[in-house]
Formats: C-alpha cells, sequence, structure tokens
C-alpha cells in the first residue's frame, strides 16, 4: 500500500544528497576504485575516531564483525558466550557458526541485558559476554565490566564482545558504544543511521593483533604488502570500497542526523506521555546517550494497533514477534526468559528518521491517541 507515513523512506533520501552521492560514485567507478583503496582506509580512520578506539576495520555486515571476533579470540567448540535473545537471531547465530554455545539471559525494562542475571550465567565454560546495545542504547557498560574484572581477579579471563549494530553514536558515561569490549561490531545495513547501498559493517579494536587478524581474515589471509603474502585462510568478508566512498560522505551528517532522531523522540515522548499503560523508551539515567535507531514502544492490545496504524497509512514494525529459542529448529538447551517473552508480546516500533517531518510524527502520535481514546 502507499503510506501517508512511511518506516523508512530510502527514496526521500536518496533525493535530499543525490547530487553528493553520484559525485562519488561517478567518480570512484569512472577510476576503477572498487576493491581495497583509499576510501575505506579513510573510513577506518573516521570510524576509530568516532567510536574512540585505535583500530577500525570495515566489513561486509556486522554479522561478519561478530563472527570473526569469535574467531580472532580462537572461541569455539566447549566454549560458552553468553548473550540475550531479545536481539535478531545473527547475534546468536554469529556464536553458534563459531562452533561456541550460545548462553540466553533475560532482558531489563530498556530491552538490554540484566546485568543481576548475568554472574549467575557464567560458568568456566564461558569465554565471553556478547553484550547487545539495542535500539540506539547502550548496556550498562559499568555493571558489567565491575563482573569482568571480578572473575578475571579468580584467574578466569573473559572477552566482551560489544554487539552496537544499532548504537553508532550511543554513549555510556561520554565513551561511544563499541569502545568498552575487547572488540565492537556495527552494521552499515541501509536503515541504519549510518547505512550504505547495500550490506556492510565495522569492527573496532584497541588491540593490535586482534587487529591484524581481522585484516588477514576479511580478505582470505592475505597480507596487504606488496608480495600479497598468504599467512592463513580467510574469508571473504571485506567492506567494499563503494559502500566506504558512500558512508564517508555520509559521516559528514551524522551528527545532525542523531540530533533529529532525538528531537523526534522527544516529541513522541510528548504527544504520547499521556496515553495511559503506554510504556515509551525513555529512561532516567544521565549516564546514557541515546540515539534512538527504533522507537520502541510498548503497547496494550499491540497487534490491534498495528492494524489501526495500518488502516491510517503508517507503517509499522513489530521486530520481536517470537523469542529466538521459540523456533521449532533452534538446537541449544535454554531457561525461558519471562521478559523477553512479554516484550514480544507488547513492542512496536513507531517511524522514525531524519526526513521525517514534524507533521507526519504529530499524525503518528494522533493516530496512536486515537487508538486508545
Amino acid at each position: 500500500m502507499a503510506y501517508k507515513v512511511k518506516f523508512v523512506d530510502y527514496p526521500r533520501h536518496w533525493e535530499k544528497y543525490k547530487e553528493e552521492f553520484m559525485t562519488v560514485l561517478e567518480d570512484r567507478l569512472s577510476r576503477g576504485e572498487l576493491v581495497i583503496r583509499q576510501d575505506i582506509l579513510d573510513f577506518e580512520k573516521n570510524t576509530a575516531e568516532m567510536v574512540g578506539t585505535k583500530y577500525a576495520k570495515g566489513l561486509n555486515s556486522g554479522f561478519d564483525a561478530l563472527h570473526l571476533s569469535l574467531r580472532a579470540l580462537n572461541i569455539g567448540p566447549g566454549d560458552e558466550v553468553i548473550t540475550v535473545d531479545h536481539t535478531f537471531l545473527a547475534s546468536i547465530a554469529a556464536i553458534a557458526l563459531a562452533g561456541a554455545k550460545p548462553v540466553l539471559i533475560d532482558v531489563g525494562n530498556d530491552f538490554n541485558m540484566d546485568m543481576e542475571l548475568l554472574t549467575t550465567a557464567i560458568t568456566p565454560k564461558t569465554k565471553a559476554i556478547m553484550p547487545v546495545h539495542l535500539n540506539g542504547r547502550m548496556c550498562d557498560m559499568d555493571a558489567l565490566g565491575q563482573i569482568v574484572k571480578r572473575f578475571e581477579d579468580k584467574g578466569q579471563k573473559i572477552y566482551v564482545i560489544e554487539d552496537a549494530a544499532q548504537a553508532l553514536g550511543a554513549k555510556f558515561n561520554d565513551k561511544g558504544a563499541g569502545s568498552f569490549g575487547t572488540t565492537g561490531c556495527f552494521s552499515y545495513y541501509p536503515a541504519k543511521i549510518l547505512g550504505c547501498f547495500g550490506e556492510g559493517g565495522a569492527l573496532t579494536t584497541n588491540d593490535p593483533i586482534i587487529d591484524e587478524k581481522i585484516l588477514l581474515l576479511r580478505y582470505h589471509g592475505v597480507l596487504r604488502d606488496p608480495d600479497r603474502t598468504q599467512k592463513m585462510f580467510g574469508y571473504n568478508a571485506v567492506l567494499d570500497n563503494i559502500q566506504a566512498a558512500i558512508l564517508n560522505v555520509k559521516l559528514k551528517y551524522f551528527d545532525r542526523w542523531v540530533a533529529r532522531r532525538r528531537e523526534i523522540a522527544e516529541r513522541y515522548r510528548l504527544g504520547l506521555s499521556s496515553v495511559q499503560n503506554l510504556k515509551l523508551p525513555h529512561f532516567d539515567d544521565s549516564r546514557y546517550f541515546d540515539v534512538y535507531w527504533n522507537y520502541v514502544i510498548r503497547a496494550p492490545r499491540r497487534d490491534e494497533l498495528k492494524q489501526h496504524l495500518e488502516k491510517e497509512g503508517i507503517e509499522t514494525i513489530i521486530k520481536w514477534l517470537t523469542p529466538n529459542y521459540s523456533y521449532d529448529w533452534y538446537p541449544f538447551e535454554f531457561q525461558p526468559l519471562p521478559v523477553t517473552e512479554k516484550i514480544c508480546r507488547e513492542v512496536i516500533s513507531l517511524p522514525i528518521y531524519p526526513e521525517l517531518s514534524d507533521e507526519e510524527v504529530d499524525f503518528t502520535i494522533q493516530a496512536v491517541k486515537n487508538f486508545y481514546a
């Protein structure tokens, strides 16, 4: 259907920045700058500076950032990695496809890992914790850091792999998502705050050894020296140079886009705070700087609300219809997670992107209020 308010409006975004995009595309394509050229090197430098790490490597997806993190840390069969079920399946798949066992724990009211449950999930087999910074909000990295240190003081090394695919630009105590862990993992899927024209990702780290391993793992184990020395088996997971060039253009506008998302989120908050029993994604804690990649509300009669908004011409998404562990093919043992299951019955994402107008936000707000009137 032709929506009055789209969930994401790719054509509107393209039209706004088309001249800059076309200039870059024509230049790079006319010169054949396609694979591992200056644009990706510039993008990696820009990414490391933005996140606050020493190194960054461009990859072809956020999944590859997670998967190669595990490979670089030699995590595999016999090892356990703790993460949450309330995430896109790719987070869990990266662990499973590395040969390790995902251990799933529940989340809190902000949709992120419940740190009070983390300690009891750690076993002698735990090699890593994968906090997922969901919807543009970071996990409590203070609490996580204290837990990891407590176990390290007892002699158990536990790595932290940040799944920051939805949280580029988010901060906790003024430190960027992706700068706390052994690695930080980002996605540049088109709908992200910083998105390319297809698939893209990046991995950040302060560890030079990990950085060098990722350099090899992402491109067939080839060292980028004049002789193209083969050092190991690797994958084909490098970010396309064309995508890096587009992302470098978009980086100029990133802070502006985050500011606009925060404006829209505040407009939603003011407009919807009077609706009884509607839970909005605003949390009182000055340690956090949220970037609102998604604006996710918890709504009574969620499915009926979605139908109502569709009839009004407002496109919404329900990303978490069911826990990942509830699939009949899910191969790992698990404990039911009551908060995750409750969230799956309640959440719905409202439109939020920089090109969304105030009038479209207000139209959405009024439609929600009309439903609950």
